[in-house]
């Protein structure tokens, strides 16, 4: 089993490899305005195909309206705020006019330090702002089960808020939200949204990305 998961981590790796290749050096990008999805499994669409997930669907919502926006999921399953801050200055190659950052749920379902999630957080915002100061930036929120104690579990919740607040970037409250717990949009492990899930995900982005799509 271990083996078969690391095999399936390495050929996950690659496949994002490849797709983000083409997304960072396709021709059509230099005549569209760019929106990097940068997160962990949520945003990669675990378990589905990359046509399911939710960044895919606000293509197809662009695409309908004819508005000239690229999309890119730069979502990678498994990564910490640690993780996403090692890879970002790669990612920032291109661009980006919107950016959602979606990381941070690994950390609170490992019980990393908070403090140190913060600071990553923060300090990803710097580098992406350092990249396009005019940049339109969305925080996403997660919460976790109360596993780890009240305490931290509050502490969690509150914490996109927090930084969405203290770097005056956009807020996505909860990411999840009407998704969470609700075992028939989940996939059998409880924890990532199935098909149904990424539509109401993407409803939720949308409403919230929509007001700053000209």
């Amino acid at each position: 089993m271990k083996i078969n998961t690391q095999l399936f981590k390495a050929i996950g790796s690659f496949l994002f490899t490849i797709s983000l290749l083409h997304a960072l050096f396709s021709p059509v990008q230099d005549e569209k305005k760019r929106i990097i999805f940068f997160g962990d499994s949520i945003t990669a669409g675990y378990g589905l195909s990359t046509e399911q997930a939710f960044p895919a669907l606000i293509q197809q919502k662009l695409d309908s309206g004819q508005m000239a926006y690229q999309v890119m999921n730069a979502g990678l399953s498994g990564e910490t705020s640690a993780g996403g801050l090692g890879r970002i200055d790669w990612i920032l190659k291109t661009k980006p006019d919107i950016f959602i950052l979606e990381l941070g749920g690994n950390d609170g379902l490992r019980g990393l330090s908070l403090d140190e999630t913060e600071k990553n957080l923060t300090a990803m915002i710097q580098k992406v702002r350092g990249r396009n100061p005019n940049v339109v930036l969305f925080v996403a929120g997660m919460q976790i089960p109360p596993n780890l104690g009240q305490e931290y579990t509050e502490r969690f919740r509150s914490l996109f808020a927090k930084v969405a607040e203290a770097n005056k970037t956009e807020l996505i409250p909860f990411l999840l939200e009407n998704v969470g717990g609700e075992p028939e949009l989940n996939l059998a492990d409880g924890i990532h949204p199935n098909v149904k899930g990424h539509q109401i995900v993407a409803e939720t982005v949308w409403d919230k990305l929509k007001k700053h799509i000209d």
